[in-house]
């Protein structure tokens, strides 16, 4: 397999250059899909399409009775792209700054090399649209991406660790989000005779220091969980008593339990807080990704695939999550999976800028080694499912 691998390798990384050179945003990826779809036709796969400008193909294995998913994320983020190199974003105010460019490239990989050696079983692999901005996992799943499958498989790239090394996390790996709006009401008046109007400026003051004990009084501290308020806009003048505050923020948590008990104590927070100033509070929750949690089963598989190739020194094990969010979350509700971090970082190269930087890039060594790893998780997913 290793032998196969190398000689797909500059087929690799030509191919991640040119995603590259090309960002397309979330349910945008128009080329991007077309592109996905010209290879693995050339593969001989049947391609269809999927939520919009997702994609993805079946593989025939030799047992039928069990379907592996893998997916890759294909949009860009609205980041201008700041490297200078052949490969650099020709697109003006878009870059693949999250490394889906990567993702996608592994993945094509993965069906290159499972056209030319049958896999074990029947695999998936699934180009998902949309994981910047508004999730197209749940599209996918709802327009039946999962029928028939029995385990999903996913990857992350990251710079902090270093080419040669992946990273695991038994359990919760990755927050959910709730993107929250406050409206605060109350009466405008001078602001010399501040009793004849009810201020929102005080009124919010109160409400964001009373916020902030809901994570540090009311969850357990070996909880995670984090309430951050990122706008406030309210009055029109330095002379008027304020009539109205909006405020912004995120909540994020690892528990769905905790999560929805932190947006009932938010909205009666605000509630309470309103009426004791004589207003009235509206709250308004949209309802981002959920908690990324693993399946324990399957992250030893990977760490016992990964000791394997890498050596067992280069199989980081996390002890904590990740607050942000990632939306492969929803396969592994549907299915039993787990996602792992693949090192793209080096310093000699001068890779080390984070994820969603205008100084991202990769080091493409980790394409091919991405590819092995995909593969070799495969066949030993396979013999887990069948015991």
């Amino acid at each position: 397999m290793k032998e196969k691998i190398k000689l797909i390798e500059k087929w690799l990384i030509d191919i991640r250059r040119d995603f590259h050179q090309h960002p397309e945003l979330g349910f945008e990826e128009f080329r991007t899909s077309t592109k996905i779809e010209e290879y693995l036709t050339q593969m001989g796969f049947e391609v269809h399409h999927i939520a919009k400008t997702g994609i993805y193909a079946d593989i025939k294995g030799e047992d039928s009775s069990l379907k592996i998913a893998l997916r890759a994320d294909i949009d860009a983020l609205p980041i201008q792209d700041n490297k200078i190199c052949s490969y650099r974003s020709t697109i003006a105010g878009k870059m693949h700054a999250c490394g889906h460019d990567a993702h996608t490239t592994i993945l094509l990989g993965v069906a290159k090399i499972l056209s030319q050696t049958p896999p074990p079983c029947d695999v998936r692999v699934m180009f998902q649209p949309a994981e910047e901005t508004d999730g197209g996992a749940l599209p996918m799943i709802e327009e039946g991406v999962l029928e028939g499958v029995s385990g999903v498989l996913g990857l992350h790239v990251d710079t902090e660790i270093p080419v040669g090394q992946i990273a695991i996390k038994h359990g919760a790996m990755n927050a959910s989000s709730d993107m929250i709006t406050i409206k605060l009401s109350g009466k405008s008046g001078h602001a010399a005779y501040p009793d004849k109007g009810i201020d929102t400026i005080v009124m919010a003051a109160s409400l964001i220091q009373n916020l902030q004990t809901i994570i540090s009084r009311n969850i357990d501290g070996r909880t995670s969980a984090v309430l951050s308020l990122g706008t406030i806009h309210g009055g029109v003048a330095r002379n008027v008593i304020a009539d109205s505050v909006v405020i912004e923020g995120t909540i994020r948590t690892l528990d769905p339990v905790v999560r929805e008990y932190i947006n009932t104590k938010v909205e009666k927070m605000i509630s309470d807080t309103a009426i004791l100033f004589g207003g009235t509070g509206e709250y308004i929750r949209q309802q981002g990704y959920t908690s990324l949690i693993n399946h324990d089963s399957v992250v030893d598989i990977i760490k016992s695939v990964g000791s394997t190739i890498l050596g067992t020194e280069n199989v980081i094990i996390k002890k904590l999550p990740n607050m942000g969010v990632e939306d492969f979350a929803y396969f592994l509700e549907e299915r039993e999976g787990a996602f792992f971090y693949l090192g793209v970082g080096n310093k000699s190269k001068n890779i080390s800028a984070p994820g969603h930087d205008k100084d991202f890039d990769i080091d493409e060594d980790a394409l091919s080694l991405g590819v092995e790893l995909q593969l070799a998780n495969i066949n030993a997913f396979y013999q887990h499912l069948k015991s």
